[in-house]
Parts: C-alpha cells; structure tokens; sequence
C-alpha cells in the first residue's frame, strides 16, 4: 500500500510540474465522457438540409429498421410474420389518418408516423372503406340524378363495389411496388438516394386515400362544380403527403428524374381519384326505353318520351 502510495504522489508531482511549464495545456479527466462529434459528414451540409436528413431517417432511423427487423424474425410462410403488419393500437392509427388529413409542411409523414412501426390495418380497411363508400354513393347519385323521371326504374349496380375495390386495391399495391422497385434501382447507381421499405410505402399510399373517404360521400350533392372542387381540395392534401414524403427522397437524383418520378406520382393519383369521380358520380346518362301501355281495344301504344 505505501508502494501505491508513493507511485501515486509521484504520479501526481509529474502531472503539476507539467501543468506548470504549460499553464495552456487541456485536462482531461478519467471521470469525464470524451464527446464524439456527430454529423461528421464528407461534404458540407446544405442549409436545412440537416433536418430533410433526419426526417428521412438517416440517423437513428437505421436503429428503428434494425430492431423492426429484430422483431419480424418469425418465417414468411407463418401467421406470427403478418401479425406483426397489424400490431397497431386505435390511437396509432387516428394519429396517422389525422396526419394524412392534415400534412404539416416540410414534415416527413414516414418519419413521424410510419417508421416506428409500420402497419397493414389502416391501409387496408380504409382501402375497403372508400370501396364500398364509392360503390353506394355512386348508386345513390345515379338514382337522386334520375329520381322523377316516370321512365327511371331504380336498379341497383353491385358491379361497381367489385369495379372500384379492383381499381382501389390495384393502386394502393402495384404503384407502390413499382415506386419501390425504381427506388431501390436508383438506389444502386446514387449514393444519396434514399429508398423507403415496401411495407412503409404502402402505409404512405393508404392513408393518403382515407380524404376520398368523406369526399365520396359529398359527390352525392348533385352538382357538377361542387364534385370538382371536392376532388381538386381532396387532391391537393392527399398529394401534398405523397410529394412531401418521396422528394426528399429523390432530391439528389439527376434534376429532370426527380422531377418526373414526383410528377408521376401526383398525375396517378390524380387519375385514380378524377377515374372515380367520372365512372361512378359523372357517368353519361342513357336513354331509357319508353314504357308500353296496353290499348284497351287490344293493341299497345307506345308513348314517346321527351
């Protein structure tokens, strides 16, 4: 112990006769962290910049993925590896349909509401919600339109429910599967592209239709003008999430790609909801046959009508 003792002082008198001829000197002590500059990066960062990458995630998103991906283990072939797609609670997903409803400019929809946990139950029941919202309301403006005419007779057409949940559920999957892969591609020839997982591209597309929801509930007024403007209102905050979420993502792409894969994806999303509202609510209306009513000498008349 008076070894230690003395190694100690000595130690010490070393120290203070260095501290001495450099009073400048930096000390550090054992007991302090040594802080790690973040954000070392090989180019200098853009004006805000810095906040696109960690709303895309680069950051401690890669954790995220990498415990999402710890918790998904089980094999693709068992019902435990699709349980996980829909372990979501009600809060998560009125959190998420209230983002989608209300885009926050220069947020990140992924980032804040998707990647912690990215879900099949919102995308897929507020798919099959406006599928059926389509069908019966296009039912019901087709019979307000005709209601009156002595030659309307009411039939209901169930072709449409499989008509709409064919062209919605088409959409909510291929498209982001061809987003996808043309990410990943792009991925691989640019470094600073960004490629979103599959299953958070579908939550993306999912949610952004649940405004057509009450949308298509108001294309039951009539009214040809107020249809457009629903749909141009409903189009402009659904397409706001999609663009706020994928150019981010392919900013750093050649100039003339970026802006066509945005463009694209705001014109299909435009043709999905202007398709539905011109098939279903703004069909052409068809001359029905006049009615036959029998002569009371035995012979029929046909009335002609206007």
């Amino acid at each position: 112990v008076a070894s230690l003792v003395m190694y100690l002082f000595a130690e010490f008198d070393d120290a203070a006769n260095l501290l001495a001829a450099n009073p400048d000197a930096t000390t550090i002590s054992i007991d302090e962290p040594v802080e790690i500059p973040k954000n070392q990066h090989g180019r200098l960062q853009e004006p805000g910049r810095e906040e696109d990458d960690e709303l895309l995630g680069t950051n401690d998103s890669d954790k995220t993925e990498l415990l999402a991906g710890q918790k998904k283990s089980a094999p693709f072939w068992t019902f435990e590896y699709y349980q996980t797609f829909f372990d979501v609670d009600t809060y998560q997903v009125l959190d998420r349909i209230k983002g989608s409803v209300f885009p926050v400019p220069g947020k990140n929809f992924v980032r804040l509401y998707i990647r912690s946990n990215p879900d099949l139950y919102g995308p897929f029941w507020i798919c099959a919600t406006l599928v059926f919202t389509i069908a019966v309301s296009g039912n019901l403006s087709n019979f307000f339109i005709h209601l009156g005419k002595p030659t309307y007779h009411y039939v209901p057409e169930f072709r449409k429910v499989s008509i709409a949940a064919t062209t919605i559920y088409a959409y909510a999957w291929l498209v982001p599967l061809a987003l996808w892969g043309f990410l990943m591609w792009r991925n691989s020839k640019v470094m600073n592209i960004v490629s979103y997982s599959f299953l958070e591209i579908v939550c993306v597309y999912g949610y952004s239709l649940f405004i057509y929801i009450p949308t298509a509930i108001l294309w039951i007024i009539p009214q040809k003008v107020v249809r457009w403007v629903l749909v141009m209102f409903s189009l402009c905050l659904s397409g706001s999430v999609l663009v706020m979420t994928f150019w981010p993502a392919v900013r750093d792409d050649n100039r003339r790609i970026a802006l066509a894969t945005v463009g694209t994806v705001v014109l299909l999303h435009a043709l999905l909801a202007v398709g539905c509202l011109a098939y279903f609510f703004d069909a052409p209306e068809l001359d029905f046959p006049a009615p036959i009513i029998p002569a009371h000498n035995g012979t029929t008349v046909i009335t002609k009508s206007q």
